[in-house]
């Protein structure tokens, strides 16, 4: 292995991809960016009569700012830091962030408080079905606003030929449709077993267990789930896998 390992990283071609590109460079690994989410608006809009409106993410965040919507009296609920930080960016006050940056994170940081309520929970088209069944299971009234539709990009893949040639020394899933995503390129590509087959002789990290699922359920083996959901987490604990192998 080099002193600069390869990882591929999927984020969307926005401010998140130049953001892992340079955290990447900072730790001496080489970035293969290949964008597998790209961001396609519905226009809607979270509801208005909620008392707790959860968002899910920094692209869903930019979309309601953009639509000119208020929370009211609504209590503001961000899954983790990043969408609680874009919120804060967009003169939202943040009521709500879980200790675990999760899913069930956040279901727990609301069971106690949601009994009877309307919680309206505005997120992509893609979003697990662990916050509508949590939420719904301690009593709240629960609608979904689609905000975003997640497609895979055209031309993406760029990193399943590295896979498929052995050069990648690591890939950082940053959530299960980027698995999907990199899945559906190999196939379009059909170079799906050597893509796989490369990944089983590097470090595979995912951002979490719901993407470690979808990783096992595809026949790929997964080395790094980072104990903080966030990619900076994910990257340097995946390379920290890595030069561990590399000893």
């Amino acid at each position: 292995m080099t002193d600069s390992p390869a990882v591929a990283v999927f984020r969307p071609d926005d401010d998140r991809l130049t953001a892992a590109i340079s955290l990447l460079e900072s730790l001496e690994a080489e970035p293969v960016p290949d964008p597998m989410l790209a961001v396609e608006p519905t226009d809607a809009t979270p509801r208005t009569d909620a008392d707790a409106v959860v968002l899910t993410s920094k692209t869903g965040v930019e979309l309601v700012a953009a639509a000119g919507w208020e929370p009211g009296e609504a209590t503001v609920c961000a899954i983790g830091p990043a969408t609680a930080e874009a919120l804060r960016d967009e003169g939202y006050a943040v009521d709500v962030v879980p200790e675990e940056y999760t899913s069930s994170g956040l279901v727990e940081a609301l069971a106690d408080d949601i009994d009877g309520q309307r919680v309206e929970v505005a997120r992509s088209d893609h979003g697990s079905p662990v916050l509508l069944e949590g939420f719904e299971g301690a009593g709240a009234y629960v609608h979904e606003t689609i905000l975003y539709r997640l497609v895979r990009p055209e031309g993406s893949g760029r990193s399943v030929e590295r896979a498929a040639d052995g050069e990648l020394a690591a890939a950082c899933f940053t959530s299960s449709l980027t698995v999907e995503h990199f899945l559906d390129a190999a196939d379009e590509r059909g170079v799906r077993e050597d893509a796989l087959a490369g990944l089983a002789d590097a470090t595979v990290g995912v951002i979490g267990e719901p993407t470690a699922d979808t990783a096992a359920e595809h026949g790929l083996e997964v080395d790094v789930v980072p104990a903080e959901a966030t990619f900076e987490a994910l990257a340097r604990e995946t390379l920290a896998a890595v030069r561990d192998g590399e000893e």
